[in-house]
């Protein structure tokens, strides 16, 4: 697919090889299409846009495979782009963990993107993510400085989307640990990820509700917020277990100023008004 051009016959030497390769691969790039190229493409192709875009995913499947990381994950993200179109990107699946696994953060927040929109509860290689998931939240763990912090948010994001009984186990430590990192972006991150995880394993509750009940007294209004949604949405299902927390409510009730977080504040109290003899207590 790509045109013949014209390139310097390399040596036997292994050096002169490489230089030659990576010549190669610096060529074929020139040729290669960018998300905005699809995008312009579709566009431009009104009434044959389905043979078009099968065009495009032919070429995507050929590059995907690439060894070149900036090729894969410029793939990916054309592939990512198409999905919200409706076509499949399930056959990617193992491209996408080796674009989330890459040491730039460029490529990583695609290969992320693209776990959160094409991985399912179904996909065979989700438990791949793990170890990769784990070294991502343990890198930012007690690193008061911001390096590692945007990956793991990342990380913290994906796992919020794709997360599963088995996942929801092995990660809990590592996000309960950043519940106390230094960096509030972080903290209020893996609060609201810990409710997804409640979800798909309600055992992880009982073992770090604790932690999410210190933040409600945390020094950052969002993440104290975090905590107060969490809290709320939980109380729903068994309001009962939650009337420990009301004088603490009361408090950020009489001091907040954050209008949003005062709100579901008031819908603790709402949601618990039939045990009042017991509140009256508190």
């Amino acid at each position: 697919n790509y045109p013949c051009i014209p390139l310097p016959l390399p040596a036997n030497s292994c050096k002169s090889r490489q230089r030659f390769r990576c010549l190669l691969i610096r060529k074929f790039k020139m040729f290669e299409k960018t998300l905005s190229d699809i995008v312009k493409g579709i566009r431009a192709s009104k009434r044959d846009t389905a043979l078009y875009i099968s065009q495009c995913i032919a070429e995507i499947k050929t590059e995907i495979n690439s060894s070149d990381m900036f090729v894969k994950a410029n793939a990916l993200q054309k592939l990512t782009f198409l999905q919200m179109m409706g076509y499949g990107m399930n056959w990617a699946s193992f491209a996408t963990i080796e674009v989330m696994s890459s040491p730039r953060f460029a490529h990583k927040r695609i290969g992320y993107l693209a776990a959160i929109q094409g991985f399912t509860q179904d996909t065979d290689v989700l438990l791949l993510t793990t170890n990769s998931l784990k070294k991502e939240l343990r890198a930012a763990s007690g690193n008061s400085a911001m390096r590692g912090v945007y990956e793991a948010g990342l990380a913290v994001n994906c796992v919020a989307n794709i997360v599963t009984e088995e996942l929801a186990q092995d990660l809990l430590p590592e996000l309960t640990n950043l519940t106390q990192h230094p960096q509030p972006y972080l903290r209020k991150k893996a609060i609201l990820c810990l409710f997804k995880l409640f979800v798909k394993y309600p055992q992880g509750l009982r073992l770090t509700f604790g932690q999410i009940q210190q933040c409600l007294g945390d020094s950052n209004a969002a993440v104290a917020s975090c905590a107060v949604n969490v809290i709320t949405e939980l109380s729903d299902k068994n309001p009962k277990n939650y009337l420990h927390l009301a004088p603490a409510f009361f408090d950020l009730l009489t001091t907040s100023s954050n209008n949003w977080m005062l709100i579901k504040v008031l819908k603790l109290p709402s949601s618990i008004v039939q045990e009042g003899h017991r509140l009256a207590i508190h």
